[in-house]
């Protein structure tokens, strides 16, 4: 069977909610059943919302370590503020956007976002995001007693590409990785380095379908992906790899 796709519509959620039942009362109103092997995918600033991760941004107070930011890369200060609070790295940046690293993601402004917030506030990354999929994953499972994936998605700028495309930012109850190391290509050369980011795949899949404006639709449904589903605990550092080995950030930091 081919694959197939079924983006979810939702409510506008202005407050805390729980997860679990918004995503159980979606797939009510639409009549979708879930099976075995099927993915879930959840937009990552639904669950920030979820969480209460909003933050009215005017009123926090710059240090001065977020105001030298601010003046260096042209960010308004109180932003700078809240990127300082929600990086562990800062690489660099260019006007209207500093690059870091918080939790394994390596992102535009720690991954903040003032689009699809109310005005004057902004979204933040979610707490804990592999914990979330983990517990969705288990609570489907004693609900309705089948297997399924659930990936948490965002959008994200590729370097030298025009547009977004979707990434995994925290997965459970599928195998984010497919090791192809060792198999031959079309003319017979073995594969040394390779491995298909099946999670971040199914997540440009789903982020064409639910889309980046006001199209309200936080959840998609993959059926027949044919990913590997698993019980086994996913970790944050599976589908991540250190700056150091990053060909990017190592080749952007080498000067000729």
């Amino acid at each position: 069977m081919s694959l197939s796709v079924y983006p979810i519509k939702s409510e506008i959620k202005t407050e805390e909610f729980d997860l679990f039942e918004s995503l159980i009362s979606s797939l009510q109103r639409t009549k979708i059943t879930l099976e075995n092997g099927d993915v879930i995918i959840i937009s990552s600033k639904f669950v920030a919302n979820s969480q209460g991760r909003v933050i009215d941004y005017e009123y926090v107070v710059p240090s001065e370590e977020s105001k030298s930011l601010g003046k260096k890369f042209q960010i308004n200060p109180k932003i700078a503020e809240i990127i300082l609070r929600e990086s562990d790295t800062i690489f660099g940046g260019v006007p209207g956007f500093v690059i870091t690293s918080s939790d394994n993601i390596m992102a535009p402004n720690a991954g903040i976002d003032k689009s699809n917030a109310p005005k004057g506030k902004i979204i933040l990354y979610p707490i804990d995001a592999y914990r979330v999929a983990e517990q969705l994953r288990r609570k489907i499972f004693l609900k309705y007693l089948i297997h399924v994936g659930v990936i948490i998605i965002d959008s994200r700028l590729m370097p030298a590409r025009v547009g977004t495309v979707g990434i995994a930012i925290a997965c459970a109850g599928i195998e984010p990785l497919s090791d192809i190391r060792g198999q031959k290509d079309l003319f017979g050369n073995p594969l040394k380095v390779t491995f298909q980011a099946v999670a971040d795949n199914l997540a440009s899949i789903a982020n064409l379908k639910m889309g980046e404006g006001s199209d309200t639709t936080p959840f998609c449904i993959i059926k027949n992906s044919e990913a590997q589903i698993t019980d086994r605990k996913i970790s944050q550092h599976e589908m991540a790899i250190s700056h150091d080995q990053c060909v990017y950030v190592r080749g952007l930091g080498t000067k000729n």
